[in-house]
């Protein structure tokens, strides 16, 4: 979204915050930006949190996992086959 069409993010006072936190949390939860003001001056921004996964290092886990060596192999005739 370009930075022009963003809308400003609400304001609530303290009081009204801690009243209505699981409202404004869903609220934050779907996208929205809340601005918590203490006599009318922001004094926290409440955002949705940006979940990222860890990168993943080629070879962590080098030296710890064995395969064996008949691993596709064909089962013994006396392995019944899973459903």
């Amino acid at each position: 979204m370009p930075v022009s069409d963003a809308q400003p993010p609400d304001q609530v006072n303290i009081h009204h915050a801690k009243t209505h936190l699981s409202r404004l949390v869903e609220d934050v939860a779907a996208g929205a930006e809340v601005l918590i003001a203490k006599g009318g001056k922001p004094m926290a921004r409440l955002v949705p949190l940006e979940l990222t996964r860890a990168a993943r290092r080629p070879g962590l886990l080098k030296g710890k996992l064995r395969i064996s060596e008949d691993f596709d192999q064909p089962l013994p005739w006396d392995v019944p086959p899973q459903a």
